[in-house]
């Protein structure tokens, strides 16, 4: 068997489910994994936990709120400084290549850390390296690419968000240099990605068949769910959504007591949904449910009646048809998918290729949209959005498991 070292920012029972997914793929093409990532106090993808041999760096270690924002700060300010976390990362994973004969490395990233560490060991070892990246600095439009939002202070915090931001740039972009081979989310990821090493190859999130899957279930009301977080109305814009709320709710199609909006959301997104529903005056059609453990998923899709997905409107070069893991999961289940506000871009192809909704980019075409399923539901109690099947399963976890192997066994074969 064949054995991958896998250096990853986050890794199950933590968020990461795509390293989570495709190492539990690895090992059925002969390929077994060898986690080493951060410790991170997380239990989303417990389910995915306690199946890989994964080694954790512990940056913090306090128990007091205060002293933990404290650490988290000056751990901060020694990475800028110093290359204090991927120093860390390097070191531990020294003593695993040092105790293990690998034939690669891969590592997965949403932002820069931990790949300077992972192409040091590299060189070191003179292993092959491939990045993945799940999501890119540039898509962001403040600092939600970091962990923890900096305490404001006389405009230091935009400063240093700002030095950390190039700094981190430069340093991720030596990497992908260097870099075997590149593996990223979206086609517009991969045309970013481009500018920096020309073997970067389009591997897409995908969902788990053994999990997602259409279950037919009838429901009281008529459920609207989004799970997830939005960052940023400029990344995630709901109004539309809300202003067809209030259009039908005027109109008497329904109202709040059978057409419910459920939110599995953080506690900085409800403040942004409330915020966005007052401005409409539909709050009162909001339920908002908190995180649940992503094991609850599947179910919660099922008992849904629309699926909604939050993006904006591509602008420029800003990002374009992000295919975040939602959307996948969305179509596995086969419920109709409502994504406001279209990107115009690839992820509203990709709705429109496998007939899976709508991706709006009106209030008509929204209250259309909401009045037609409606409908349906209030015949049959359920709605769906059956799809092709081909299309569906190329976008499977297993699927993508053998497209990393393919590029695992080119770089073995070339270098």
């Amino acid at each position: 068997m064949k054995k991958v070292l896998v250096i990853c920012d986050l890794f199950p029972p933590a968020f990461g489910p795509r390293m989570g997914y495709l190492c539990k793929y690895l090992k059925h093409y002969n390929w077994e994994p060898v986690i080493l990532t951060e410790a991170v106090e997380e239990k989303t993808f417990t389910f995915l936990a306690g199946k890989d041999k994964v080694t954790y760096v512990n940056y913090y270690t306090a128990q007091n709120p205060v002293l933990k924002k404290l650490q988290w700060i000056s751990t901060l300010f020694l990475d800028l400084c110093f290359g204090y976390k991927d120093t860390r990362m390097y070191n531990a994973a020294k003593k695993l290549v040092e105790g293990n004969t690998f034939d690669l490395i891969l590592c997965s990233s949403f932002r820069t850390f931990p790949l300077p560490a992972a192409q040091k060991v590299a060189d070191k070892y003179k292993l092959p390296l491939v990045v993945d990246l799940r999501d890119i600095i540039e898509q962001y439009t403040g600092d939600e690419f970091m962990s923890h939002t900096l305490p404001s202070f006389c405009g230091l915090n935009k400063l240093f968000v700002s030095v950390f931001k190039r700094k981190s740039l430069r340093d991720r972009n030596r990497v992908l240099e260097k870099a075997g081979y590149v593996t990223t989310i979206s086609p517009w990821h991969v045309d970013i990605l481009k500018q920096y090493n020309p073997k970067v190859e389009l591997i897409y999130n995908g969902f788990d068949p053994e999990l997602f899957y259409p279950e037919q279930k009838t429901t009281d009301r008529f459920i609207i769910t989004y799970t997830g977080r939005l960052l940023s109305t400029a990344m995630r814009d709901p109004s539309l959504l809300m202003d067809a709320l209030a259009t039908l709710s005027a109109e008497n199609v329904f109202t709040d007591k059978d057409c419910r909006v459920y939110w599995y959301v953080d506690d900085a997104s409800r403040e942004i949904i409330t915020e966005e529903a007052r401005k409409y005056g539909v709050l009162p059609f909001m339920d908002f449910k908190g995180y649940v453990p992503a094991s609850d998923i599947p179910s919660i899709l099922n008992n849904s009646s629309v699926l909604l997905l939050l993006t904006n409107r591509a602008q420029g070069t800003g990002p374009k048809g992000v295919m975040t893991t939602k959307f996948f999961e969305s179509l596995a289940v086969e419920k109709p998918i409502l994504c406001v506000r279209s990107d115009e871009s690839y992820l509203a192809e990709a709705i429109g290729e496998t007939k899976a909704g709508l991706a709006a980019t009106s209030v008509k075409e929204v209250c259309h949209f909401l009045k037609y399923y409606y409908k349906e539901w209030r015949e049959k109690g359920y709605t769906s959005s059956p799809i092709d099947k081909n299309k569906l399963l190329r976008f499977s976890r297993e699927e993508q498991a053998k497209q990393f192997i393919q590029i695992f066994e080119k770089i073995n074969i070339h270098g």
